[in-house]
């Protein structure tokens, strides 16, 4: 077997297409949407993330609002950048770039954020609305697999996923989301993480429909962990030197259903979802 390409790179164009469309409908009735990203200090993998957001606005039409602080700027500063791109209504909805500089806290600065205003949708607020099955936006990555899944038809209602890590910007919040009551979710949803022993691990894996790797360490996903025909998503990455990483070994496409590239998977559709966050907090501030 040979497994079909969850290809994110094709699924984003279309759904950039799409932002396309409603980004211009903004800006021809006079008030573009905009997306804002605040970069502190100069970690190169920081600035390029940044870099390629504010490349995807311009594609789709997006105001881009960017302020570059130096690594050595004081918590106050940042408060400070953070309340003005609260209250700026040229910004829809916005990013403060992680990691930030040792010294500086990443909670604090994340909770100052408007959680209207929150495009990665991590805020407390939102993250509480999400277990709430209320509105609000929704985690970028966690959104941009559902998305992905789906357009590739990927069954997930009523089937068995299993995701391997519990951090905040993933596996937590995706676990969340396919348990809820809605569209392309509704799944039965088990969590793996470094407290599970390696065995016990691989047995709860190849009981599974999907698997979403999202722990962050190289070929965790093994072949003999996959039931034949699963959809395996590869979440997690790792740079060594500059040569990126996946979660999923390469040789996981020989029993593999699905499986996303090592490039061009998720990482496309976690930036679509960024714009699309901004895009619905700008229909919806206009309103």
């Amino acid at each position: 077997m040979t497994a079909r390409l969850l290809d994110g790179n094709a699924v984003a164009e279309r759904v950039m297409a799409d932002l396309a469309e409603r980004a211009g409908r903004l800006r021809r009735a006079g008030r573009p949407a905009g997306l804002g990203t605040v970069l502190v200090g100069d970690n190169p993998a920081s600035a390029r993330y940044v870099e390629m957001k504010r490349e995807d606005c311009a594609k789709v039409g997006i105001e881009s609002v960017h302020e570059h602080l130096p690594a050595d700027v004081s918590a106050v500063e940042l408060a400070s950048v953070i309340a003005r791109f609260n209250a700026d209504e040229r910004v829809d909805a916005y990013i403060v770039q992680l990691p930030l500089p040792k010294g500086l806290d990443e909670e604090a600065a994340l909770r100052a954020i408007d959680p209207d205003k929150d495009a990665d949708g991590l805020h407390p607020v939102n993250l509480g609305r999400l277990v709430m099955g209320g509105k609000g936006p929704l985690p970028c990555t966690p959104l941009g697999i559902v998305e992905l899944l789906a357009a590739h038809e990927v069954q997930v209602e009523g089937r068995h996923v299993v995701i391997i890590g519990r951090g905040l910007t993933i596996g937590r919040p995706l676990s969340l989301l396919l348990t809820m009551k809605r569209p392309r979710c509704n799944a039965a949803v088990s969590v793996v993480h470094t407290g599970v022993p390696g065995e016990q691990m691989a047995a709860i894996c190849r009981q599974a429909d999907v698997i979403v790797a999202a722990a962050g360490s190289p070929g965790i996903v093994q072949p003999e962990m996959v039931k034949p025909g699963a959809a395996v998503v590869g979440a997690g990455t790792t740079f060594e030197g500059r040569r990126l990483l996946s979660d999923v070994a390469d040789e996981v496409s020989e029993v593999a259903g699905w499986m996303t590239p090592r490039l061009g998977g998720v990482g496309p559709m976690t930036r679509a979802m960024l714009l699309s966050n901004a895009v619905q907090a700008a229909e919806a501030h206009r309103r």
